[in-house]
């Protein structure tokens, strides 16, 4: 059975990933479908850092196939700040 482990509680997020991939995985599910409290501490320098890590902590943990993502706001005028620390 080809499994796919979303690195994300966003219902909405989940969906539209559900169903761009459903043909290549037998069952997708997302951290909102799991009993999952783990808080994954996003302190990366980079979107992609942060998503590596989210991805390779997740994959330890349930031994499937991750995805993960992050983002944030990135603004022109401020030279692309915040970035990944929008949420910090």
């Amino acid at each position: 059975m080809k499994r796919l482990l979303i690195a994300t509680k966003n219902k909405g997020k989940a969906k539209e990933i559900k169903r761009l991939f459903s043909e290549f995985f037998d069952e997708i599910i997302s951290l909102a479908d799991i009993d999952n409290e783990i808080e994954i501490v996003e302190d990366g320098t980079s979107f992609e850092e942060n998503a590596m890590k989210k991805a390779k902590v997740l994959f330890e943990m349930y031994r499937t196939p991750t995805l993960a993502d992050d983002s944030g706001l990135e603004v022109e005028e401020l030279n692309g700040l915040p970035g990944v620390y929008s949420a910090r």
